[in-house]
């Protein structure tokens, strides 16, 4: 088990214990935190826990290398990473461990999880589904703390992505879900802190517009679900209408249109078919779908 961490002093410490309550006469837990040079109470939370876990806080370059330093550091056969202000609830572990060891074939496993708030309160069910490559190229629905795997894929097909900052999970999702099927494992088992500071949520013109330039590179183009959520990200964050204003939901809706035109040339240098049909029925219906995460 790894955490990534930086300036999370306030969340930390509920990361981890999470992740102690864990351990059990039948879960043995190599645990190690990998933080990028807090300056915040977090170094002084780690101290505390004294032998419980493993530590080191230097300076690194992002989520990603944190982790890959952690893969370095531990040994255990099944790995997982949960972030500086993310949770696991009490027996995931367990349930995680009694599917790798009775289904030797399984590589990978993920479960349902949590959107939770600053205080632990859910504040909705992570939007999980059934097991699908062809769907996870078009929508990430595994929850990045819920998903386990063996070492055996990192020794065979690598780690994180330590050039990316925001989609180093999905790309690895997507890169041994080629070679893989993921185990779906219908349990709760993690909980992912949505709040204003979240880096996803903070950043989201960047966040999706690294995950377009990392589909382009992985998959060649870009699937047209991507294009659309990037084109209504970039709208809703840059325009700030009104869009319950007739006036104010046309404007978004004629540059809706320009704007998913324009992603479809600069990632995919042309527009799919099915792209093209999307477009011309919001032209004709005049209410543009709305396209989620």
């Amino acid at each position: 088990m790894i955490t990534p961490s930086y300036q999370q002093g306030r969340f930390i410490g509920r990361t981890i214990e999470s992740v102690l309550i864990q351990r059990s006469r039948d879960v043995e837990l190599d645990y190690v935190v990998c933080d990028g040079g807090s300056r915040d109470e977090t170094v002084e939370i780690l101290r505390s826990y004294g032998d419980d876990l493993m530590w080191v806080s230097e300076p690194d370059d992002g989520q990603a290398d944190a982790v890959n330093k952690g893969l370095a550091m531990t040994s255990g056969d099944i790995i997982a990473w949960v972030n500086s202000d993310d949770v696991y609830y009490p027996g995931a572990f367990a349930m995680v461990q009694a599917i790798f060891v009775a289904h030797p074939e399984i590589h990978a496993l993920y479960g349902h999880a949590d959107h939770i708030d600053q205080a632990d309160q859910v504040l909705e069910a992570y939007p999980v589904e059934a097991w699908n490559y062809a769907r996870l190229k078009q929508s990430c629905y595994l929850c990045q703390p819920a998903v386990f795997f063996r070492r055996s894929l990192v020794k065979q097909w690598g780690g994180l992505d330590a050039t990316l900052q925001y989609c180093m999970d999905y790309e690895l999702w997507l890169r041994y879900g080629q070679h893989v099927p993921f185990y779906f494992l219908p349990q709760r088992l993690a909980g992912s802190r949505l709040y204003a500071e979240n880096k996803t949520l903070g950043q989201r013109i960047s966040v999706h517009t690294e995950i377009n330039d990392m589909l382009r590179h992985r998959l060649g183009k870009v699937p047209d679900p991507w294009i659309f959520r990037y084109s209504h990200v970039k709208l809703e964050d840059t325009l700030h209408l009104d869009r319950r204003q007739p006036e104010d939901n046309r404007r978004f809706f004629t540059a809706l249109v320009k704007e998913s035109w324009l992603a479809f040339w600069h990632w995919n240098r042309g527009i799919s078919l099915t792209g093209l049909w999307q477009l011309i029925r919001w032209v004709i219906r005049g209410t543009p779908k709305r396209w989620g995460r």
